[in-house]
């Protein structure tokens, strides 16, 4: 007798970006994330403060408020994708298909996803940009200062240490970052 195995999808550990500059964007950021326990085989563990920030990669008279949650996952990376992408058009999040970065009530981008390492048309893992950005680096430090990169084998907080020296010597780009409360 043949017992047929059962496709189990293990647990993962993953990092979620959390971003708006339109809007009430730290009560979006809060609703956004309370949004992604609907979704069977997600469960959220942590968020990190909202940190108030300058545009990076992109020309904006907006500030954006960012966070970081962590959560675990019993679903695939494409399937988690796929949840975030559904509740940012929940949210009215509209793409102009053509353009670079633009003002947005909500964005919520995959970070991490465990240690796997992924490459394909619809995501890549780990984010391609995380270790440019304060604004994903200094909150995922808030939460996760341990956490280790699957790539370069850095920790976070390696990583945020890297930037900020980076960005001291080169002066001309300055990512504006100040940590704020979720209430007024």
């Amino acid at each position: 007798m043949k017992i047929a195995k059962k496709n189990i999808q293990e647990e993962s550990i993953c990092f979620v970006g959390l971003g708006s500059n339109l809007g009430d964007s730290r009560t979006v950021l809060q609703q956004a994330w309370q949004e992604l326990t609907r979704f069977e085989g997600v469960s959220t563990k942590a968020l990190s403060s909202p940190y108030c920030t300058s545009p990076v990669g992109m020309e904006s008279e907006n500030m954006f408020v960012n966070a970081v949650g962590m959560l675990h996952a019993k679903m695939s990376p494409h399937k988690l994708l796929s949840a975030l992408l559904q509740i940012e058009d929940e949210f009215g999040r509209m793409r102009q298909q053509g353009t670079a970065y633009q003002d947005r009530i909500l964005d919520l981008d995959l970070l991490y996803y465990g240690d796997r390492c992924l490459k394909s048309e619809q995501l890549v893992l780990p984010h391609p940009h995380l270790s440019e950005r304060l604004f994903v680096l200094t909150p995922i430090v808030e939460i996760a200062q341990e956490w280790r990169d699957p790539k370069s084998r850095l920790t976070v907080c390696e990583m945020k240490k890297r930037l900020k020296n980076r960005l001291n010597l080169e002066k001309s780009v300055d990512q504006v970052i100040d940590k704020i409360s979720w209430r007024d």
